[in-house]
C-alpha cells in the first residue's frame, strides 16, 4: 500500500502529528519512560493517549495536506522536538532524588557499592541513589502524581501550540530553570549527610593524628555506615515529602 500525501489530510494528518508528539513525550516521561518498563509497553500507551487526545486538539492542526514531502518533514521534527523537550525536562525532574542518594552514599562509605539503575537506561548508580529512585517511583505512583505526567502531553499544547515557531527563548528559560532547582534540591537533600560527613571525616582526622597507630579506616567505615543508615531512617520521610512537592510542583507547569 503506498500512501501519497494527499491522503495524510483531516484526520489522519492529526493523527500522524499528535502520535509524532505523544511517542516522543511518553518514550521519556518518568517513571513510564524508565528503561523497566518495555519498549512496546510505552509505544501502545502513546498510542492509546494519541488516539484519545486528537479529537480534543485537532483544531490546532492543519486540515490540508502539505505541498510536499519537505514540509511533512518539518512538521513531524517540531512536534517530536516538542515531545523530547518536555520528556527530557520531566525526567530530569524524577532525577534530583538521583543526585541525591549518589552524594549520601558517598558521605556514609557506600559510593564504591555500584550496582544497575533501572530508572537510568541501564546505567550503574550507587546503592543509595537506586534505593531512592526506586522509592520515589513507587510514591509517585501512590500518591496519584502519575497523573501529571500524562496530563504534561496535553498541557504541552497549551505550552507550545502546534504550527508555531519553536520559543527557543522561553525552552532555554525553562530547561535552566529546571535543571537548576533538580540540582539544588538534591544538594537540600543530602546537606544534612554533607554535614555529617564533614563532622564525621574531620573527627577521625583528629583521631588519626592523636593515635597514628590505631587503623582508623577500619574503624571509621563501620561507624560511618552505621550511623549514616541511622539518620537516612530518620530523615527518609521528610526527604521523600520535599521530593513529591517539588515534583508535584514542577510537572505542574507543564499542565
Amino acid at each position: 500500500m503506498t500512501i501519497t500525501l494527499p491522503t495524510l489530510s483531516g484526520v489522519v494528518l492529526v493523527y500522524l502529528l499528535v502520535f509524532a508528539r505523544t511517542g516522543a513525550m511518553v518514550m521519556l516521561l518518568p517513571p513510564i519512560g524508565d528503561s523497566n518498563v518495555p519498549a512496546r509497553v510505552r509505544l501502545m500507551l502513546a498510542l492509546a493517549i494519541a488516539i484519545t487526545l486528537a479529537p480534543t486538539v485537532a483544531s490546532a492542526y492543519p486540515q490540508t495536506a502539505p505541498q510536499n514531502i519537505a514540509a511533512l518533514t518539518v512538521m513531524i521534527a517540531q512536534e517530536v522536538t516538542v515531545g523530547i523537550l518536555v520528556g527530557t525536562l520531566a525526567h530530569v525532574i524524577m532525577s534530583s532524588i538521583s543526585v541525591a542518594g549518589t552524594i549520601i552514599a558517598a558521605q556514609i562509605g557506600l559510593s564504591y557499592a555500584q550496582t544497575l539503575d533501572p530508572t537510568s537506561n541501564g546505567q550503574q548508580g550507587a546503592v543509595i541513589g537506586n534505593f531512592l529512585s526506586l522509592l520515589a517511583v513507587v510514591l509517585v505512583f501512590g500518591a496519584n502524581l502519575h497523573h501529571l505526567a500524562i496530563g504534561a502531553v496535553s498541557g504541552s499544547y497549551h505550552l507550545i501550540p502546534p504550527g508555531t515557531s519553536l520559543p527557543t527563548g522561553d525552552m532555554a528559560e525553562m530547561a535552566i530553570r529546571i535543571v537548576s532547582g533538580s540540582f539544588l534540591l538534591g544538594f537540600q537533600l543530602a546537606a544534612p549527610f554533607l554535614v555529617f560527613g564533614f563532622a564525621v571525616n574531620a573527627g577521625f582526622g583528629v583521631l588519626a593524628r592523636m593515635m597514628p597507630q590505631l587503623q582508623v579506616f577500619f574503624v571509621a567505615t563501620p561507624l560511618n555506615i552505621t550511623v549514616g543508615f541511622v539518620v537516612l531512617t530518620l530523615l527518609l520521610g521528610t526527604m521523600m515529602t520535599l521530593f513529591l512537592n517539588f515534583y508535584a510542583t514542577q510537572m505542574g507547569s507543564f499542565l
